[in-house]
């Protein structure tokens, strides 16, 4: 099975212990570092290539939000916290999935499959990027799987937990985050350009500084998304 590598960062270190138990007994999980301190976990994060971050929230030095939108290249994250009203903006900064304290080895699990789950996605599409690849992709919704046409796709809008394929004559709402949705597409013909958004490059009818158009939809482009647009404009 492949593993996958993991740091934990929370402030108190009951809760540290608690994280280390419960991957102890993950197979395919292998906890690198605990750290009480984000600032000590940084050296780590540039030093190593770290699959998976359980981060806290509230920490006294800098908040967990803060700290991982400091990352330039930040892992899959699952936020760790006792608190819930950050939950939509956890998702907004694409947390593979939030867990509040005290939480059980059962829902510990649930977000390490998760993102062992994306992780085996992205090296299969890396191992899969120099074959053909086919045009079309399946979408669970619901209880049924849908077969969606690559050539048919205008657009991903994210919706919470869920990611809605906008299409030429229909929408298809998926439970996925947009990492999961993006792993399933092929990079040559999709781009991520907001943090909610992912566009077919073939559908953008103009580029503007902070906007996309796509037939009737205004696309806003995020800052951090600026270079990716430009190489859209350049194909």
């Amino acid at each position: 099975m492949m593993k996958m590598t993991a740091i934990a960062i929370d402030d108190e270190p009951v809760a540290l212990s608690v994280i280390q138990a419960h991957a102890a007994k993950v197979p395919f999980l292998e906890l690198r570092g605990i750290f009480t301190n984000a600032f000590d976990a940084m050296e780590l994060l540039r030093s190593e290539k770290i699959d998976l971050l359980f981060l806290d929230i509230k920490m006294p030095d800098i908040s967990g939000l803060d700290f991982l939108t400091s990352l330039h290249e930040p892992p899959m994250t699952v936020f760790t916290t006792a608190y819930s009203e950050h939950a939509v903006k956890s998702f907004e900064l694409d947390a593979i999935d939030y867990l509040l304290k005290p939480f059980s080895l059962a829902r510990f699990l649930k977000a390490c499959n998760k993102a062992h789950n994306l992780l085996q996605l992205r090296q299969e599409k890396a191992a899969g990027s120099s074959n053909a690849t086919p045009d079309y992709i399946f979408v669970k919704s619901g209880y049924e799987q849908h077969k969606v046409k690559l050539e048919e796709v205008l657009y991903l809008e994210s919706a919470g937990n869920y990611v809605n394929f906008m299409l030429e004559d229909r929408k298809v709402l998926s439970r996925l985050s947009m990492q999961e949705a993006l792993a399933l597409l092929p990079d040559a013909r999709f781009t991520r350009v907001h943090r909610s958004y992912i566009v077919a490059n073939d559908k953008v009818d103009r580029i503007d500084r902070t906007c996309l158009y796509i037939r009737q939809a205004i696309i806003p482009v995020g800052a951090a998304f600026g270079e990716a647009v430009t190489r859209i404009g350049g194909k």
